[in-house]
């Protein structure tokens, strides 16, 4: 009985881990520091800055959930930005919009978007990083 047991705490254990995506981006809330520390490190970079309020960052959020889900982002850090309450921090990114996506490869910036919702150029965004 005791081997049955263990057996199946071992199946739960597995099928657990199976489903959370093993090679997913790391997504960390922002912080200048953070940023910087990261920028320091040449990490592939996404800033997501959002607001509560936003119907274009709702419909921004489930496309990054998505993209940086899949195996060729695990390396991607992605930091979510709130325009309302960071608002000092983001002025050194000359950031002036809530829906504003900017990606870095090290302290390099490469590209950014304003209210944009399309998978495919979200994508062409994130895949600049690599």
């Amino acid at each position: 009985m005791t081997m049955i047991r263990a057996l199946f705490a071992g199946l739960v254990a597995i099928a657990l881990l199976g489903s959370v995506p093993a090679s997913a981006a790391e997504w960390k809330e922002f912080t200048p520091e953070a940023l910087a520390a990261a920028q320091a490190d040449g990490k592939p970079i996404l800033v997501d800055v959002f607001a509560a309020w936003c119907s274009v960052c709702r419909a921004q959020n489930p496309i990054l959930v998505k993209l940086t889900r899949e195996p060729k982002y695990r390396d991607l850090v992605v930091f979510k930005a709130d325009f309302d309450t960071q608002k000092d921090d983001l002025k050194a990114l000359n950031v002036r919009s809530q829906s504003t996506l900017i990606v870095f490869k090290g302290g390099k910036e490469l590209d950014r978007s304003a209210g944009d919702t399309s998978q495919i150029s979200i994508e062409g965004m994130l895949d600049k990083t690599l």
